[in-house]
């Protein structure tokens, strides 16, 4: 297992009611469950709440005390299809995945659930993955809420606000019969903070119960006619029903006085952002207080016209705080505003950005120029607080000198050899139609290799290039992880494939793991999980679909292997797909179980031996072809000494992991023979220790030979 361990967090989950509680907001939401009376719980592992997953899978102990069912679902549809268990039992489920990458796999089985409505409250505890920290496409899960018809949470990022979600939304669901999403940002996910514990409950009914007494409901059942009677019981009873405890337990809220000509409308998410906009302009203290109303929706779906009308009343302008486009939220609130013909005028985006994260910087700018437009004699100074200044932007001079950061693969990668292979097989067989795939194997489209197009999503390498895959003169090559492998790509690619005798070539790397999302085992994972089925062959589940050519690479970093492996899936006379599936150990998550043992056995005085790679300055030719198929971070340039020579050298620097991909491509690519390997070693032997410092002084000698002989050239 290679994903971080929670071990010793976990143990606050079990703490008596009454007690302050102090950690991450991931522990904090997986404490609400528990307290909430979950029954089961499930999902699938992504940022930004991945660790969610993981400190679930640290806890099952507790949650199997507690009789709460664990499951790691083997994609986000997978898993919202588990909160079936909820229609026809009185029992709490809750699934977490990343949105919207998530929303986008899971909507089929979403559509059905909100279709059928539930018994038991079933949560969705998503991480929105929008702004300047996401890693995907950039958008809302605010659509997928309004498409289905299920209540979308949007609580204030502190740990009090989404404890209280959680036992909220349960709640609402169970009040309105309908699924309901709790929508965390990153930021939200990982604050920290605390708050005052509940007891830990039992369920009343668990899942092991049920089984012992199945029961089924045929209205239940989303087939004709009862589907067209679910869409009118959406409307007139759910919607109503969940309006009525929305505003009943007060779950929407308004800061500041009663009364004053503007105010200010947030999706909660966005509280803390706003204010901290309104401190640095004066209008709020530290301790919260403000002197502009603002009406929170830690509810942004459905939307409440009477409660807004109510926070609209006596006020000329209101300003909607609403992240991201399309701007569901402030559409509804105008047509609310012009129906009731109220006098209010609503802005959003006149003085806020149509789409982006909304930072710190972008919140101050917004209400400022909203507060210097409607309300200008509130504002200190003209804009801003006093001894405050402005952040604004970095001066242009400053913005040239710091290079752009384009994603990249880790230092050691086992990825980056596979895409060096391919750029020699390009450069004899020339450019090929390349897709990409969701994952760590994306990095490839940027500099040095830039291999790649299109990316379609997560296991859809293959079938992106199902326009291409029609015998041409040279075959398409699509990439492929093993998380999207087991994820989708078994089926939607690999199984197309075949079916379509498609004579494309996929690169399937293996690295072990679910490596881009944190580290989690997944079914080929090489490591012993006592608690999942590992050590499942990728090759066998290919040749058991229909894959007739298949080859397996278990040392990725052999770049020469690896390109004649490569050339000859392309030239190959075998119909069908053509399957490599190249395998190493995802580095990061290598060093991560390594080290501490290294360094455990170096303490103890046990003999360690760590194998480390240089470049002779003397060889070097300084052309930097090596650093062009390789680009890894440790690969860099130094100036040399010598006078004879004006181009910078290749030179490895101190976060060197030892992998030798740059002598193995320097190999491969018949490039100068430059790189060496030596072992640094720990606790040496006395033997070991005699022979170094012989072989130190004779270097020396040596050294100090040829230094007497050297020309010194005397510069002006």
């Amino acid at each position: 297992m290679a994903e971080r361990s929670f071990v010793s967090e976990v143990k606050k989950l079990d703490v008596p009611a009454g007690e302050v509680f102090r950690g991450e907001g991931i522990l904090a939401i997986t404490k609400a469950l528990l307290e909430s009376g979950v029954g089961y719980v499930g999902g699938y592992q992504g940022a930004p709440i991945s660790h969610l997953m993981d400190v679930l899978a640290d806890a099952e102990g507790l949650l199997d005390s507690l009789g709460v069912r664990f499951e790691a679902n083997a994609s986000e549809a997978a898993a919202t299809a588990m909160l079936a268990a909820s229609v026809s039992y009185p029992i709490r489920g809750a699934v977490t995945y990343k949105s919207v990458v998530g929303t986008n796999v899971a909507s089929d089985a979403l559509a059905n659930l909100a279709s059928s409505g539930v018994k038991g409250g079933a949560l969705i505890i998503l991480g929105e993955d929008y702004g300047e920290g996401s890693s995907i496409l950039q958008e809302r899960s605010h659509a997928f809420a309004m498409k289905s018809q299920v209540w979308l949470l949007d609580p204030r990022p502190n740990l009090p606000s989404m404890v209280q979600a959680v036992h909220d939304g349960f709640e609402l669901s169970e009040a309105s019969n309908t699924p309901v999403m709790l929508e965390l940002r990153i930021r939200a996910c990982h604050v920290t903070g605390s708050f005052v514990t509940r007891e830990n409950k039992r369920p009343p009914l668990t899942v092991r119960e049920a089984l012992s007494d199945p029961q089924r409901d045929t209205s239940r059942i989303v087939l004709p006619p009862a589907l067209f009677h679910h869409e009118q019981e959406k409307v007139h009873d759910r919607l109503p029903r969940a309006r009525a405890f929305i505003r009943d337990k007060g779950l929407n809220e308004v800061f500041g006085p009663d009364t004053a000509d503007v105010g200010i409308v947030c999706q909660g998410g966005m509280y803390n952002g706003v204010i901290r906009a309104l401190q640095r302009l004066g209008l709020a203290s530290v301790t919260g207080e403000t002197d502009i109303p603002i009406y929170v929706l830690n509810v942004t779906y459905p939307l409440l016209d009477d409660e807004f009308l109510a926070f609209c009343k006596g006020k000329s302008s209101v300003l909607m705080v609403e992240e991201g486009q399309p701007n569901y939220i402030e559409q509804a609130f105008s047509t609310t505003l012009y129906k009731s013909e109220a006098k209010t005028r609503l802005y959003g985006k006149e003085y806020l950005p149509e789409a982006g994260e909304y930072t710190g910087g972008v919140l101050l700018d917004g209400l400022t120029g909203f507060m210097r437009a409607h309300a200008p004699d509130m504002l200190r100074d003209g804009d801003r607080a006093p001894n405050e200044s402005d952040p604004g932007e970095l001066p242009e001079e400053l913005t040239k000198l710091i290079p752009q950061r384009p994603p990249g693969f880790c230092t050691g990668c086992p990825e980056r050899p596979v895409f060096a292979a391919m750029k020699l097989v390009e450069e004899e067989l020339g450019t090929h139609q390349i897709t990409g795939d969701i994952g760590c194997h994306l990095f490839s489209t940027m500099p040095p290799f830039n291999i790649g197009g299109t990316t379609m999503g997560f296991g859809l390498g293959p079938a992106s290039n199902g326009a291409f895959d029609g015998g041409g003169e040279k075959r398409p090559i699509s990439v492929m992880g093993d998380g999207g492998f087991w994820h989708n790509g078994l089926t939607s690619s690999i199984g197309n494939a075949v079916f379509n005798q498609s004579e494309g070539v996929v690169m399937l790397v293996d690295n072990y793991y679910s490596a881009a999302t944190g580290g989690q085992d997944i079914l080929s994972s090489r490591a012993e999980n006592p608690k999942r089925s590992t050590n499942n062959s990728i090759e066998g589940a290919l040749k058991g679909i229909g894959v007739k050519w298949v080859r397996s690479i278990d040392r990725t970093y052999d770049v020469g292997r690896m390109r004649d492996t490569l050339k000859e899936a392309l030239t190959t006379e075998t119909t069908g797909p053509k399957v490599i599936v190249a395998s190493s150990e995802c580095m990061l998550n290598r060093q991560r179980r390594e080290r501490p043992q290294r360094n455990a056995a170096i303490k103890s005085g046990e003999r360690v031996a760590v194998p480390r790679f240089g470049v002779d300055e003397a060889t070097c030719t300084g052309d930097h072809a090596c650093m062009r198929l390789s680009g890894c971070p440790s690969l860099g340039l130094k100036e040399t000494k010598d006078p004879l020579r004006d181009d910078p050298v290749a030179h490895i620097d101190e976060s060197c992991v030892g992998c030798g991909n740059c002598g193995e491509v320097a190999d491969a690519a018949i490039l100068c023979p430059s790189f060496y390997q030596v072992d640094v070693i720990h606790n040496p032997g006395k033997l070991e220790n005699w022979w170094s410092r012989l072989t130190g002084r004779i270097i020396a000698r040596m050294q100090t030979r040829r230094s007497a002989r050297r020309i010194e050239l005397e510069t002006a």
